[in-house]
């Protein structure tokens, strides 16, 4: 199982094929961008669980990706390690400045990089910031924007699960169900691309349980992406057998056999007009509740 998944943004390659080979050995997944605009493009397609940043890039510097990715409410809680040449104090504050979570000096002691890395990693989980599976924001990040949501007077939430997910575990196991899971994010972050807006949030409750917050205007198309991506896409995950007949064949321990349709997304949507929602916990109570109404979607 990997420890995470790290996102290497550095233009010397053999620094960041360093890297890469040494992280892997570790038991990371590293993906290695070359340019600051690679990394913003990578981090919207699948969230790593920290980044080390290089502050000089070909394109936009350390300080601009930072920035950027600061600024998006997808991308602001990614932990942030900058790596540089550079060790003077009023570049180590600029960083700090834009949110960077740890700065570390070329030549590095590469022990050193691994603790600050895994340290990235477990503050993240410890504070209940973010899911360890796919990366994205939950807990206390949850509950901050449906506290923010209190004051708004046109959102939307659309609280999403994967149908049958259980039954996929059993026949493939849970590895393969965290793939699922993964790409179940990477889904969302493609419905709020096409049809949200910049301020859309993605999180991760917990399990199978993810919610997108969004407005009145746009939810309906994510909410229509979203479920016609997954049922075409998820086919993916399944045996030939299995995907050809539509179900999973399975036994159980008295050798009983029953069938488990293919997954699919349930989608649960409460807006502002819904009702009057005293606090966030009704908020998500009542959209989990309509997302357990869809038994197929």
């Amino acid at each position: 199982m990997s420890k995470g998944r790290i996102l290497v943004v550095e233009d010397d390659f053999d620094i960041s094929n360093l890297l890469r080979i040494y992280f892997d050995s570790q038991g990371y997944e590293v993906t290695v961008a070359p340019k600051g605009n690679d990394a913003l493009e990578l981090c919207r397609r699948n969230l790593p669980n920290v980044i080390v940043l290089d502050i000089q890039l070909p394109d936009i510097d350390g300080y601009e990706v930072c920035r950027r990715l600061r600024g998006n409410l997808r991308t602001s809680h990614i932990p942030i390690l900058f790596l540089t040449q550079r060790d003077e104090r009023s570049d180590k504050i600029a960083g700090l400045e834009l949110g960077a979570d740890d700065y570390i000096t070329k030549p590095f002691d590469i022990e050193e990089l691994k603790l600050r890395v895994q340290n990235a990693i477990k503050r993240a989980q410890w504070e209940n910031l973010t899911s360890p599976t796919t990366g994205l924001p939950s807990g206390k990040l949850i509950e901050e924007q449906l506290r923010m949501l209190m004051r708004r007077k046109d959102w939307a939430i659309l609280y999403v699960g994967v149908n049958y997910i259980a039954g996929f575990n059993e026949a493939y196991g849970f590895v393969a169900g965290d793939d699922v899971f993964r790409f179940t994010g990477m889904i969302l972050g493609d419905g709020v691309d096409e049809n949200g807006t910049a301020n859309d949030f993605i999180g991760h409750v917990s399990g199978d349980d993810f919610l997108i917050i969004s407005d009145e205007q746009h939810a309906p198309a994510i909410q229509a992406y979203i479920t016609e991506r997954f049922k075409n896409e998820v086919g993916t995950f399944y045996s030939f057998r299995d995907r050809e007949r539509g179900y999973i064949q399975l036994k159980d321990g008295a050798g009983n056999e029953r069938q488990v349709p293919l997954m699919t997304l349930a989608v649960g949507m409460v807006n502002s007009k819904t009702a009057h929602f005293a606090d966030i916990r009704e908020i998500t109570e009542v959209a989990a509740a309509e997302r357990g109404k869809v038994l197929e979607a």
